[in-house]
């Protein structure tokens, strides 16, 4: 897979997220973050750093779409409790990112991977093998 670029950014963003690591997370993201999910948007590090704390999920790639600055990743999520540590729910999903100086500017959280794609502009032309 493409470890550099705008795709790269994406993929350590990913992991930050997965370890949990707010100080790495924050460092690959611009300090006006635009954060948008199905609870809401926001805006900055605290928003970020909120997200963060009380999403509990592990990402994995599943396919990697990138131009330019946009990337688009389908994702399987798995959302733990954070009081019991079970896993309540799991699903395939996709995420937009806009990249500008190698931080992530934007986060957009979608359902499925063609309204990511189409909120992008991306399609299977643009689509990274190898995830």
């Amino acid at each position: 897979m493409e470890s550099g670029g705008a795709a790269g950014v994406v993929l350590a963003w990913q992991d930050a997220v997965n370890d949990g690591d707010v100080d790495r997370l924050l460092a690959l993201s611009d300090p006006d973050i635009a954060i948008v999910g199905p609870r809401g948007a926001g805006h900055g590090h605290d928003a970020l750093r909120a997200w963060l704390e009380r999403a509990g999920v592990r990402l994995t790639a599943l396919r990697l779409f990138a131009r330019d600055r946009v990337v688009v990743v389908e994702q399987r999520g798995v959302w733990r409790s954070a009081e019991t540590g079970h896993e309540p729910s799991a699903a395939t999903i996709a995420a937009r990112f806009r990249i500008e100086d190698g931080r992530v500017t934007q986060f957009e959280r979608f359902d499925t991977i063609d309204a990511a794609l189409a909120a992008a502009g991306l399609g299977p032309a643009d689509e990274i093998r190898d995830v």
